[in-house]
Protein backbone atom coordinates (compact mmCIF):
# COMPACT_ATOMS: atom_id res chain seq x y z
CA UNK A 1 0.00 0.00 0.00
CA UNK A 2 1.20 3.34 -1.05
CA UNK A 3 2.07 6.42 0.57
CA UNK A 4 -1.08 8.17 -1.86
CA UNK A 5 -3.22 5.42 -1.05
CA UNK A 6 -3.00 5.94 2.45
CA UNK A 7 -3.76 9.80 1.99
CA UNK A 8 -7.13 8.84 0.10
CA UNK A 9 -8.94 6.92 2.76
CA UNK A 10 -9.57 10.10 5.12
CA UNK A 11 -10.78 12.07 1.81
CA UNK A 12 -12.84 8.88 1.19
CA UNK A 13 -14.30 8.24 5.08
CA UNK A 14 -15.46 12.30 5.24
CA UNK A 15 -17.54 12.14 1.80
CA UNK A 16 -19.07 9.15 2.97
CA UNK A 17 -19.73 10.28 6.44
CA UNK A 18 -21.36 13.85 5.00
CA UNK A 19 -23.80 11.94 2.72
CA UNK A 20 -24.54 9.59 5.44
CA UNK A 21 -25.74 12.72 7.78
CA UNK A 22 -26.43 15.12 4.88
CA UNK A 23 -30.36 15.68 5.76
CA UNK A 24 -29.36 15.97 9.57
CA UNK A 25 -26.92 18.67 8.76
CA UNK A 26 -29.46 20.70 6.51
CA UNK A 27 -32.09 20.18 8.47
CA UNK A 28 -29.11 22.12 11.48
CA UNK A 29 -28.50 24.90 8.85
CA UNK A 30 -32.40 25.65 7.63
CA UNK A 31 -33.16 25.42 11.73
CA UNK A 32 -30.53 28.24 12.13
CA UNK A 33 -31.48 30.41 9.21
CA UNK A 34 -35.24 30.37 10.41
CA UNK A 35 -34.69 31.06 14.14
CA UNK A 36 -31.91 34.05 12.59
CA UNK A 37 -35.35 35.30 10.47
CA UNK A 38 -37.47 35.25 13.68
CA UNK A 39 -35.83 36.90 15.81
CA UNK A 40 -34.36 39.76 13.47
CA UNK A 41 -37.76 40.38 12.43
CA UNK A 42 -39.89 39.95 15.21
CA UNK A 43 -39.85 42.69 17.82
CA UNK A 44 -40.71 40.06 20.64
CA UNK A 45 -38.91 37.51 20.02
CA UNK A 46 -35.96 39.83 19.67
CA UNK A 47 -36.16 41.07 23.50
CA UNK A 48 -36.52 37.66 25.04
CA UNK A 49 -33.39 36.74 22.74
CA UNK A 50 -31.19 39.93 23.97
CA UNK A 51 -32.64 39.50 27.64
CA UNK A 52 -31.71 35.95 27.74
CA UNK A 53 -28.01 36.58 26.17
CA UNK A 54 -27.80 39.15 29.25
CA UNK A 55 -28.86 36.94 31.78
CA UNK A 56 -25.95 34.77 30.86
CA UNK A 57 -23.25 36.90 30.13
CA UNK A 58 -24.00 38.68 33.72
CA UNK A 59 -23.78 35.49 35.20
CA UNK A 60 -20.30 35.02 33.31
CA UNK A 61 -19.14 37.99 34.38
CA UNK A 62 -20.23 37.61 37.80
CA UNK A 63 -18.34 33.95 37.84
CA UNK A 64 -15.58 35.80 36.27
CA UNK A 65 -15.48 38.79 38.94
CA UNK A 66 -15.33 36.91 42.17
CA UNK A 67 -12.53 34.26 40.46
CA UNK A 68 -10.54 37.33 39.92
CA UNK A 69 -11.57 38.89 43.33
CA UNK A 70 -10.34 35.32 45.22
CA UNK A 71 -6.95 36.10 43.38
CA UNK A 72 -6.54 39.83 44.32
CA UNK A 73 -7.86 39.37 47.83
CA UNK A 74 -4.55 39.61 49.70
CA UNK A 75 -3.57 42.74 47.80
CA UNK A 76 -7.07 43.94 49.21
CA UNK A 77 -6.57 42.48 52.81
CA UNK A 78 -2.90 44.14 52.61
CA UNK A 79 -4.76 47.77 51.63
CA UNK A 80 -6.95 47.45 54.16
CA UNK A 81 -5.10 46.47 57.10
CA UNK A 82 -2.76 50.01 56.13
CA UNK A 83 -5.77 51.96 56.20
CA UNK A 84 -6.98 50.80 59.83
CA UNK A 85 -3.18 51.34 60.79
CA UNK A 86 -3.57 54.85 59.58
CA UNK A 87 -6.54 55.35 61.27
CA UNK A 88 -5.52 53.70 64.77
CA UNK A 89 -2.97 57.00 64.20
CA UNK A 90 -5.68 59.49 63.79
CA UNK A 91 -7.02 58.00 66.60
CA UNK A 92 -7.88 60.41 70.13
CA UNK A 93 -6.09 58.27 72.03
CA UNK A 94 -3.36 58.02 70.39
CA UNK A 95 -2.22 61.33 71.61
CA UNK A 96 -1.86 63.28 74.50
CA UNK A 97 -3.63 66.63 75.59
CA UNK A 98 -0.92 69.22 76.07
CA UNK A 99 -0.92 71.45 79.14
CA UNK A 100 -0.63 74.35 77.05
CA UNK A 101 -2.26 75.18 73.79
CA UNK A 102 -0.98 76.14 70.45
CA UNK A 103 2.32 73.83 70.96
CA UNK A 104 4.53 73.26 68.13
CA UNK A 105 3.58 69.51 67.66
CA UNK A 106 6.43 67.46 65.67
CA UNK A 107 4.15 64.06 64.32
CA UNK A 108 7.11 61.74 63.24
CA UNK A 109 5.06 59.28 61.73
CA UNK A 110 3.79 59.84 57.92
CA UNK A 111 3.03 56.74 56.36
CA UNK A 112 5.85 54.99 58.59
CA UNK A 113 8.63 57.16 57.36
CA UNK A 114 11.25 58.85 59.79
CA UNK A 115 10.53 62.29 58.45
CA UNK A 116 10.33 64.35 61.28
CA UNK A 117 9.84 67.44 59.31
CA UNK A 118 6.40 68.21 59.60
CA UNK A 119 5.14 70.67 62.53
CA UNK A 120 2.08 71.55 62.66
CA UNK A 121 0.48 73.71 65.70
CA UNK A 122 -1.79 71.98 68.29
CA UNK A 123 -2.60 70.97 71.80
CA UNK A 124 -2.27 67.74 71.13
CA UNK A 125 1.31 65.75 71.36
CA UNK A 126 1.41 61.88 69.65
CA UNK A 127 1.59 59.12 72.43
CA UNK A 128 1.12 56.23 70.00
CA UNK A 129 2.20 54.92 66.95
CA UNK A 130 0.53 52.06 65.37
CA UNK A 131 2.22 49.91 62.46
CA UNK A 132 0.33 46.71 60.91
CA UNK A 133 2.37 43.63 60.72
CA UNK A 134 1.50 39.79 59.10
CA UNK A 135 1.15 37.07 61.13
CA UNK A 136 3.68 33.72 59.88
CA UNK A 137 3.48 31.81 63.14
CA UNK A 138 0.51 31.28 65.87
CA UNK A 139 0.45 28.61 69.16
CA UNK A 140 -3.10 28.52 70.79
CA UNK A 141 -2.89 25.12 72.69
CA UNK A 142 0.23 25.85 75.36
CA UNK A 143 0.59 26.87 78.66
CA UNK A 144 2.43 30.09 77.21
CA UNK A 145 1.84 30.84 73.85
CA UNK A 146 3.94 32.80 71.00
CA UNK A 147 3.25 34.92 67.80
CA UNK A 148 5.97 35.51 65.32
CA UNK A 149 5.27 38.61 63.13
CA UNK A 150 7.17 39.42 59.74
CA UNK A 151 8.08 42.75 61.22
CA UNK A 152 11.57 43.80 63.43
CA UNK A 153 13.94 46.49 64.56
CA UNK A 154 14.62 47.85 61.28
CA UNK A 155 10.74 48.36 61.11
CA UNK A 156 11.14 49.87 64.68
CA UNK A 157 9.88 47.00 66.38
CA UNK A 158 11.10 46.89 69.77
CA UNK A 159 10.79 44.52 73.10
CA UNK A 160 7.74 45.89 75.53
CA UNK A 161 5.49 47.34 72.56
CA UNK A 162 1.69 46.33 72.79
CA UNK A 163 0.11 44.10 69.99
CA UNK A 164 -3.84 44.29 69.12
CA UNK A 165 -5.52 43.04 66.64
CA UNK A 166 -8.57 43.96 64.27
CA UNK A 167 -11.02 43.47 67.44
CA UNK A 168 -8.71 43.69 70.62
CA UNK A 169 -5.76 43.14 72.47
CA UNK A 170 -3.11 40.42 71.04
CA UNK A 171 -0.19 40.27 73.58
CA UNK A 172 3.16 41.86 73.90
CA UNK A 173 6.22 41.66 72.20
CA UNK A 174 9.40 40.01 73.75
CA UNK A 175 11.85 39.62 71.66
CA UNK A 176 12.83 41.30 67.79
CA UNK A 177 15.65 40.67 65.07
CA UNK A 178 15.81 42.81 62.38
CA UNK A 179 12.83 41.63 60.04
CA UNK A 180 11.01 39.21 62.54
CA UNK A 181 9.43 39.35 66.44
CA UNK A 182 7.98 37.41 68.76
CA UNK A 183 5.30 37.79 70.69
CA UNK A 184 4.16 36.76 73.80
CA UNK A 185 0.80 36.20 73.50
CA UNK A 186 -2.39 37.05 76.24
CA UNK A 187 -2.64 33.34 76.10
CA UNK A 188 0.32 33.03 78.55
CA UNK A 189 -1.00 31.11 81.42
CA UNK A 190 -0.14 32.04 85.12
CA UNK A 191 0.14 34.80 87.50
CA UNK A 192 3.22 36.44 86.11
CA UNK A 193 1.48 37.98 83.24
CA UNK A 194 -1.84 40.08 83.28
CA UNK A 195 -3.15 43.21 81.37
CA UNK A 196 -4.63 46.22 83.40
CA UNK A 197 -8.65 46.72 82.46
CA UNK A 198 -11.48 48.09 83.22
CA UNK A 199 -15.31 47.55 82.84
CA UNK A 200 -16.77 49.98 80.18
CA UNK A 201 -19.83 50.24 82.37
CA UNK A 202 -18.84 50.94 86.34
CA UNK A 203 -15.07 52.31 84.96
CA UNK A 204 -13.82 49.81 88.03
CA UNK A 205 -10.43 48.75 87.38
CA UNK A 206 -9.29 45.07 87.56
CA UNK A 207 -6.67 42.36 85.81
CA UNK A 208 -7.26 39.95 83.03
CA UNK A 209 -4.88 36.94 83.13
CA UNK A 210 -5.17 33.91 80.94
CA UNK A 211 -5.27 30.47 83.23
CA UNK A 212 -5.12 27.93 80.64
CA UNK A 213 -8.06 25.63 79.01
CA UNK A 214 -9.83 27.37 76.20
CA UNK A 215 -8.11 29.92 73.95
CA UNK A 216 -11.42 32.28 73.98
CA UNK A 217 -11.87 33.26 77.34
CA UNK A 218 -9.73 34.47 79.86
CA UNK A 219 -10.53 36.08 83.88
CA UNK A 220 -11.12 39.44 85.25
CA UNK A 221 -9.98 39.61 88.74
CA UNK A 222 -9.56 42.82 91.32
CA UNK A 223 -12.66 43.61 91.36
CA UNK A 224 -14.90 44.05 94.20
CA UNK A 225 -17.90 42.57 95.00
CA UNK A 226 -19.65 46.22 95.75
CA UNK A 227 -19.54 46.65 91.97
CA UNK A 228 -22.80 46.19 89.89
CA UNK A 229 -22.19 43.92 86.99
CA UNK A 230 -23.86 43.18 83.85
CA UNK A 231 -23.39 40.63 81.56
CA UNK A 232 -22.23 41.12 77.93
CA UNK A 233 -20.37 44.42 79.36
CA UNK A 234 -17.03 45.11 77.55
CA UNK A 235 -13.99 45.05 79.41
CA UNK A 236 -11.12 47.20 77.94
CA UNK A 237 -7.59 48.45 78.25
CA UNK A 238 -7.34 51.04 81.27
CA UNK A 239 -4.99 53.14 80.03
CA UNK A 240 -2.82 53.14 83.07
CA UNK A 241 -0.72 50.86 81.32
CA UNK A 242 2.37 52.54 78.95
CA UNK A 243 1.55 49.04 76.25
CA UNK A 244 -2.00 49.84 75.57
CA UNK A 245 -4.31 53.18 74.87
CA UNK A 246 -7.65 53.27 76.83
CA UNK A 247 -10.52 52.05 75.98
CA UNK A 248 -9.32 48.69 73.85
CA UNK A 249 -11.93 45.88 73.83
CA UNK A 250 -9.84 43.34 75.81
CA UNK A 251 -13.43 41.06 75.95
CA UNK A 252 -16.88 40.34 77.09
CA UNK A 253 -18.21 39.67 80.71
CA UNK A 254 -19.59 36.15 80.45
CA UNK A 255 -20.51 34.91 84.09
CA UNK A 256 -18.98 36.05 87.61
CA UNK A 257 -18.68 34.32 90.64
CA UNK A 258 -17.53 34.76 94.60
CA UNK A 259 -14.54 32.53 95.13
CA UNK A 260 -15.45 31.86 98.69
CA UNK A 261 -17.35 33.86 101.77
CA UNK A 262 -14.30 35.48 102.82
CA UNK A 263 -13.32 36.61 99.43
CA UNK A 264 -13.81 40.16 98.70
CA UNK A 265 -13.58 40.21 94.84
CA UNK A 266 -15.44 38.71 92.35
CA UNK A 267 -13.75 36.33 89.67
CA UNK A 268 -15.07 37.24 86.38
CA UNK A 269 -15.16 34.88 83.12
CA UNK A 270 -14.48 36.96 79.73
CA UNK A 271 -14.69 35.91 76.10
CA UNK A 272 -12.05 37.49 74.11
CA UNK A 273 -12.14 40.17 71.47
CA UNK A 274 -9.79 38.49 69.62
CA UNK A 275 -10.09 35.38 67.85
CA UNK A 276 -6.56 33.59 68.50
CA UNK A 277 -7.26 30.54 66.25
CA UNK A 278 -8.03 32.82 63.08
CA UNK A 279 -5.21 35.75 63.62
CA UNK A 280 -3.81 36.90 60.39
CA UNK A 281 -2.64 40.69 61.06
CA UNK A 282 -1.96 42.64 64.25
CA UNK A 283 -0.93 46.33 65.01
CA UNK A 284 2.09 47.16 67.20
CA UNK A 285 2.05 49.73 69.44
CA UNK A 286 4.97 52.18 69.95
CA UNK A 287 4.47 54.15 73.30
CA UNK A 288 6.75 57.20 71.64
CA UNK A 289 6.59 58.96 75.29
CA UNK A 290 7.37 55.95 77.18
CA UNK A 291 10.94 56.35 77.78
CA UNK A 292 10.60 59.86 79.08
CA UNK A 293 7.78 58.71 81.37
CA UNK A 294 9.99 55.76 82.25
CA UNK A 295 12.79 58.01 83.34
CA UNK A 296 10.76 60.51 84.88
CA UNK A 297 9.05 57.71 87.30
CA UNK A 298 12.52 55.86 88.02
CA UNK A 299 14.21 59.11 89.27
CA UNK A 300 11.55 59.80 91.68
CA UNK A 301 11.54 56.59 92.51
CA UNK A 302 15.19 56.56 93.30
CA UNK A 303 14.33 59.80 95.78
CA UNK A 304 11.88 58.35 97.79
CA UNK A 305 14.40 55.19 98.30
Amino acid sequence: MTASTLKIYPVRNLIIFLRRYFNFFLFLLLEVICIVLVFRNNDFQKTAYLNSANNVSARLYERYNNVEYYFHLKATNDSLVKENARLHNMLQSSFDNASVSDIVKTDTIHQYSTDTSRKVVSSEVRRFLYREAKVINNSVSNPINYITIRRGSTDGIKPDMGVVGPSGVVGVVRSVSDKYAVVLSLLAKGRNFGISARLSYSREMGTVRWYGGEANYAVLEDVPKSVRLIKGDTVVTSGYSALYPAGIPIGYVESYTVADKSSTAYTIRIRLATNFNNLQYVYVIDNVLKEEQKSLEDSTYRLIK
